[in-house]
């Protein structure tokens, strides 16, 4: 292999909801706790998964701009939506926090052709994961799922200490493999985290957009439906 005959040498990866299958992990994984834990008599589970989201999605927002704990995320999230249906107990929704925590990444789901592209890629390029997720549970999802060996290095934004979308966690991917800008793609499904933050930091991107999402604004460098397109880019 000739390095200096491709155009891209480096390529970096977000973990959740682009390999890893993080809606049906979480669903699987919370479906099941919810039956443990016996809270099929407060409420039907479709319902409670529902406010469960409501209430990560906001509880994210706020630990993603540093206003909110990542160990009082994990529980808070799961209090409001039990307190929703008339369940006041924090110590219930720390026990299930916990649970949740330490099953959910020990899911295997993965998107179609995951593996199949990473086998593809390994001998080509050096890879990277980039990710804004707690790092003891991105390493435990690589491994549970086969995936750890592709990657040369995992950066969390916890490791680097900033997140997407800013700069600094992709120049502290780039500067680890010595790479050029010109060199690195990223591949990612947040239009604002991995398609906008490596875009604004100067390296080209791949938005991983399964449900055809439209693109706002400015264009992706390449814009991809199926992981398996990867292997006409690269």
């Amino acid at each position: 292999m000739l390095f200096f005959q491709k155009k891209y040498r480096t390529v970096f990866f977000d973990l959740d909801h682009t390999l890893w299958d993080f809606d049906t992990n979480a669903y699987e994984c919370i479906q099941e706790l919810f039956e443990e834990f016996g809270l099929q008599r407060f409420t039907h589970f479709e319902q409670f998964f529902i406010t469960y989201e409501k209430h990560n999605k906001r509880l994210w927002a706020e630990y993603e701009v540093g206003s909110l704990r990542k160990d009082v995320l994990r529980s808070l999230r799961f209090y409001l939506t039990m307190k929703d249906f008339g369940l006041n107990d924090h110590d219930l929704a720390e026990r299930f926090g916990w649970a949740y925590t330490t099953r959910c990444p020990l899911k295997t789901n993965l998107f179609p052709h995951a593996k199949e592209v990473l086998e593809y890629l390994r001998p080509k390029y050096r890879m990277a994961i980039i990710s804004n997720g707690f790092p003891e549970v991105q390493d435990i999802k690589l491994k549970s799922c086969g995936i750890v060996g592709y990657f040369d290095k995992v950066f969390t934004s916890e490791m680097v200490g900033y997140q997407k979308p800013r700069p600094e966690i992709f120049h502290a991917a780039t500067t680890a493999f010595n790479a050029k800008k010109k060199h690195c793609l990223m591949v990612g499904d947040s239009w604002e985290h991995d398609i906008l933050g490596a875009q604004n930091y100067g390296i080209d991107q791949v938005f991983f957009n399964p449900k055809q999402q439209e693109q706002r604004g400015c264009k992706a460098t390449y814009d991809i439906s199926s992981l398996k397109e990867l292997t006409g880019i690269l």
